[in-house]
């Protein structure tokens, strides 16, 4: 692949680019937010001159309502040898360009599965995708050479590619990443109406459920739409259970005030293992498989601090895992979880501790 054209600018498109560009790949940005398309442009270097010609690949990186239309516009000017595109909903824009009369021969759909909270082009970095699956739903129409060059464009963005049929990824997205995101919005709903005292509370486990809440409305309103029939079920079996566990703790409550709490402690219990389970079964970052150790590095609110945190594990040769921040509501102090490699995390504890740091392991 020599050169790409990327349509739509945001997070993922961005990303695209930036990720094609450190492979030397010509790249070539287009968006109808001109605001959008100059950030992009000064973030990742892509060119915001249309190609001379066809490119090797497009990728439409627009909501999954507008996917058809963009391809069909791309087509019908010639833009590309082959189309696919970043949505994560599959079945819709597909239904949409048939509709369209676009051709599927030069089209498969592609779902890099990776994000972030945030959005916007600034919010976008080469390294996105890698490591992570990115879906390919080719069709029976769908030419072999056109599905070898999305092949190509997931291991320049270093992820690993999956194919599948559309209906298959779209089922399997409403249950791992579409009912997430409402979930957590409906329980961060719930603290748009919390007094203050309970605000003062909520500590990392909130957060951490409730993170990706923040998202774009706009944006997933119309993921959501798109394969609203996917996450209804999801949800609906969610209810379910969400109703069950809360007659549960009713004949709890009833229980533990008149006589011993039996049954429904024994429901509560059976759902709660029944979560252990399932948590159990969600595959871990690679990372996850190494053996790793946790400590906490109290960090004052002074600026710079964080990043003199940062600088210091880097000046001990050390490279982290994973980082979290707990911020205390009130208090000029914040706990940084650092995970690292438990082999060098012993030399790392005294080589802080030796630069001033408090810290707990």
């Amino acid at each position: 692949m020599h050169t790409a054209l990327i349509v739509g600018t945001g997070l993922i498109g961005t990303s695209v680019a930036l990720a094609l560009r450190a492979e030397g790949v010509d790249t070539y940005l287009a968006d109808l937010d001109g605001r959008a398309l100059r950030s992009a442009a000064a973030h990742s270097g892509g060119k915001t001159e249309p190609p001379a010609g066809e490119v090797d690949v497009a990728v439409i990186a627009v909501p999954p309502d507008r996917v058809g239309g963009v391809l069909s516009a791309l087509q019908k000017n010639g833009a590309a040898h082959a189309y696919t595109d970043v949505s994560s909903v599959k079945s819709r824009p597909i239904a949409d360009a048939l509709a369209q009369g676009c051709d599927l021969a030069t089209f498969v759909g592609g779902h890099p599965m990776s994000g972030r909270e945030k959005s916007g082009p600034l919010a976008a970095h080469a390294d996105l995708f890698r490591g992570r699956p990115w879906v390919l739903t080719p069709t029976e129409d769908t030419e072999p050479a056109v599905l070898n060059q999305a092949l190509e464009l997931v291991a320049l963005c270093g992820a690993t590619p999956v194919v599948a049929d559309a209906g298959e990824h779209d089922r399997a997205v409403a249950l791992v990443s579409h009912a997430p995101h409402l979930l957590a919005s409906l329980l961060a709903a719930q603290m748009s109406g919390a007094d203050d005292f309970t605000l003062r509370l909520c500590g990392q486990g909130l957060r951490d459920q409730t993170r990706i809440a923040a998202g774009d409305p706009d944006l997933w309103a119309g993921i959501l739409a798109a394969n609203a029939g996917a996450v209804a079920d999801v949800l609906e079996r969610v209810g379910l259970e969400a109703g069950a566990a809360a007659a549960a703790l009713r004949t709890a409550a009833v229980d533990a005030a008149e006589g011993p709490a039996q049954d429904g402690m024994d429901a509560l219990r059976s759902l709660l293992h029944r979560g252990v389970q399932g948590q159990s079964r969600i595959p871990r970052h690679a990372s996850a498989n190494r053996a790793t150790a946790t400590m906490s590095v109290t960090v004052s609110d002074r600026p710079g601090e964080l990043g003199r945190l940062f600088s210091d594990v880097a000046a001990a040769g050390v490279s982290i895992v994973d980082v979290t921040m707990d911020h205390p509501l009130e208090g000029p102090v914040a706990t940084a979880e650092l995970v690292v490699d438990a082999e060098v995390s012993r030399r790392l504890a005294a080589d802080l501790a030796g630069r001033g740091w408090t810290l707990r392991w």
